[in-house]
């Protein structure tokens, strides 16, 4: 039987973590109980300042399904990174990962996995015609994120509409092939792990997907903008054959550079 292992990134998630693991932990043991899959889920917490990891803790109790990590260290890329490494050490053949905030409902996950249909990894696309969106963004956050996925395809030639959206699945072989070779860039993280992948050779598609937008979310637009574009600048030059500028401004003195969690 086929088994996934979804990794959660968990950052001062009390308020959302616990009703997220009961809707994947029922949806997904239904699943299980009809044989079609088996599953894990591996909560990532990640320099957490609340009670994420009790609620974490209890749930697992309830479900053995539910594993943790619980990282000093704070920052998606290092999460993920570090929840495929775990998974790695098991049997699931399908690892991916999602928001801990259930942006992406487990039925849109299960629908993303079915529509990979031979490729080595498939990803949830917000902006297609064809996917639905729930409270979504106003004006000013839909230009926004029309400018920095503009911007990732003309950097990395990427065919895809949607890089950032938090829910994607790959094939074991895929992540096994990457999952030392990536680095923890808060931003550029998902870009890197699909430009590593494209150049080994690995197919990867876009799908549509359903998503909601949650008011409470932690990331504030206006400042994330201009992180998002440094970044992404930086992994541009980091891969091609300007690689010395990075090089260069990563030996300067820390008074003359930009703020490190923009530039890293």
């Amino acid at each position: 039987m086929k088994k996934i292992s979804i990794i959660m990134p968990a950052y001062n998630e009390e308020k959302r973590i616990g009703k997220t693991l009961v809707y994947y932990s029922q949806f997904f043991d239904e699943l299980m109980q009809k044989g079609k899959m088996d599953y894990e889920i591996i909560v990532v917490i990640n320099n957490t300042r609340d009670r994420t990891h009790v609620i974490v803790e209890e749930a697992q109790r309830v479900n053995r399904h539910i594993r943790f990590l619980n990282l000093k260290e704070g920052g998606k890329g290092l999460a993920v990174i570090a929840g495929f490494k775990d998974a790695l050490q098991r049997d699931a053949t399908i690892i991916g990962f999602v928001d801990a905030d259930m942006a992406t409902p487990p039925t849109a996950l299960y629908e993303l996995m079915r529509s990979m249909n031979g490729h080595d990894g498939i990803i949830a696309a917000r902006w297609r015609p064809d996917s639905t969106i729930i409270n979504p963004w106003g004006v000013l956050g839909n230009l926004k994120s029309f400018v920095f996925n503009t911007l990732v395809r003309i950097l990395f030639l990427f065919p895809y509409r949607d890089t950032q959206c938090g829910a994607k699945l790959f094939k074991r072989e895929a992540i096994a092939s990457v999952s030392d070779g990536i680095g923890i860039t808060r931003w550029a993280f998902d870009i890197e792990l699909l430009y590593k992948m494209r150049k080994q050779g690995f197919s990867i598609a876009e799908a549509p997907t359903v998503w909601e937008n949650k008011e409470d979310t932690k990331i504030k637009l206006i400042k994330a903008s201009a992180e998002m574009f440094l970044a992404v600048v930086r992994l541009r030059l980091v891969h091609s054959p300007l690689s010395f500028v990075v090089s260069a401004y990563d030996a300067l003195p820390e008074q003359l550079k930009i703020h490190h969690r923009i530039w890293r």
